[in-house]
């Protein structure tokens, strides 16, 4: 066999062995997962002594065990005192590249050669994985890796979350999604990678990415924490081109996350139409109302928040990214006040560039933390992102005909959250990628 041969059979291998299992003459294969209890994402009540019945990617019975008979020649795995949750969604992450505070991030835009990032992303992408993550919206990435990243999981090359992704994130010239600090020639930008500026701009910015397999769109409205040279929450795009954004986007039938810190951002990208507000930090009262009213999803990103604080702390950010840090860290509980006394939806998401890889799953206690109960917690990493994303037809709960990605965590989640961070079991598609000894998972090659 020659090498094009091989390297044709080794990706066969992958995608067949990342796929759901196949049983006797090619036939879907039935799995049974039993628990002692299941959350089935809507928020409904704890289902005792459950039961979950797959047959290929999709769930065909899920519910108390009385009342589901187990299939003839299925594969039954007995979780005990486990809790069984729909796949958990993550609506902000970044798996490309490297973590803040890794050593080499600093001068990686003149010393990495392009496509290092994405296989960055290859490691990034399993760890979320393994921590119970079976989907993401991958809110910026530079050289389009995100959608190289997800080519190669949903083919079946290598392990990861389902992704929804919207290429590099952009606004205005020298705005938080810039690539500021470098001297002239460095990190030059323009509409096809961060930078659009005028509405004409921001509808080619909005039309590439699409053209190239964006699934949204995410843009800056306000400045940032980490961005260098802005002020945290100053508004930066004009109404104009928000609008553009929103429009440009809709005609082609995607969605907008609007990366806003500040009040009047926040109520400008609302005004226009963004499905997301990501993270929110000076949500005000006018605002909350704005985003109850138009089922705007707030993603708080309160890990990323938490984790910029802790760096300024230790001197790792300094000066006037350790201030801002520490200005958005002090919002923190009000935005979410804010949000549950209005009836804000909420999507998880955590900021993934921020914090060390595959420790998502935080999120769910400092939301806790932070006034939402585990069970609205728990839901806004379910069914609430799903929504968020558009794929709560297929994702987001545990019920006949629903994909088959779910979690299993120890004990009652409801009583102990961190239970969350204690993943037991991942499953994506019917496919078993974690799981407890003696159980088989998948190889990928």
């Amino acid at each position: 066999m020659g090498p094009a041969r091989r390297i044709a059979a080794a990706i066969l291998v992958g995608t067949l062995a990342a796929s759901a299992p196949l049983g006797a003459q090619g036939a879907p294969a039935t799995t049974v997962l039993r628990a002692a209890r299941m959350f089935d994402g809507t928020g409904a009540a704890l289902v005792r002594d459950a039961l979950i019945v797959i047959t290929g990617e999709r769930i065909t019975a899920a519910g108390p065990a009385a009342r589901i008979a187990v299939p003839a020649g299925a594969r039954v795995i007995d979780l005990g005192d486990a809790t069984l949750l729909p796949g958990f969604i993550d609506a902000h992450e970044h798996l490309i590249g490297y973590t803040l505070g890794d050593a080499a991030e600093d001068d990686a835009p003149v010393r990495d050669f392009r496509g290092y990032n994405a296989i960055l992303g290859v490691r990034n992408a399993y760890k979320t994985l393994m921590a119970g993550f079976t989907s993401v919206r991958n809110v910026g990435s530079p050289d389009f890796d995100d959608m190289a990243l997800r080519a190669a999981i949903d083919n079946g090359v290598v392990a990861g979350p389902r992704m929804q992704v919207t290429g590099k994130q952009f606004g205005i010239t020298g705005g938080s999604c810039d690539n500021s600090g470098f001297r002239p020639g460095i990190q030059d930008t323009d509409w096809r990678t961060s930078v659009a500026d005028g509405p004409e701009e921001v509808r080619k910015a909005v039309r590439y990415r699409v053209k190239f397999g964006a699934d949204a769109i995410k843009i800056c409205v306000t400045g940032g924490v980490l961005s260098a040279g802005d002020s945290v929450g100053a508004l930066q795009m004009a109404a104009d081109e928000v609008q553009a954004a929103v429009d440009a986007a809709r005609a082609l039938h995607v969605k907008v996350a609007a990366h806003a810190h500040g009040a009047d951002g926040i109520k400008l990208a609302v005004r226009a139409g963004v499905a997301s507000i990501e993270h929110g930090t000076f949500l005000d009262e006018e605002g909350a109302k704005l985003m109850a009213g138009r089922g705007t999803y707030l993603v708080p990103t309160l890990i990323a928040i938490e984790t910029v604080k802790l760096m300024a702390d230790r001197g790792v950010l300094t000066g006037q990214r350790a201030q801002k840090a520490r200005t958005a860290y002090a919002m923190g509980p009000r935005r979410i006040a804010l949000a549950l006394k209005y009836g804000v939806p909420i999507a998880l998401g955590t900021d993934g560039s921020v914090y060390p890889r595959g420790e998502n799953a935080r999120e769910f206690k400092l939301m806790v933390d932070a006034g939402l109960s585990p069970t609205q917690a728990l839901v806004a990493g379910t069914l609430g992102a799903a929504k968020l994303l558009g794929w709560d037809d297929r994702l987001g709960t545990l019920a006949a005909g629903m994909l088959a990605d779910l979690v299993a965590v120890p004990g009652d989640p409801l009583r102990d959250i961190t239970a969350t961070e204690r993943v037991l079991l991942v499953m994506k598609g019917g496919a078993v990628y974690k799981a407890p000894p003696g159980v088989q998972t998948v190889q990928m090659p």
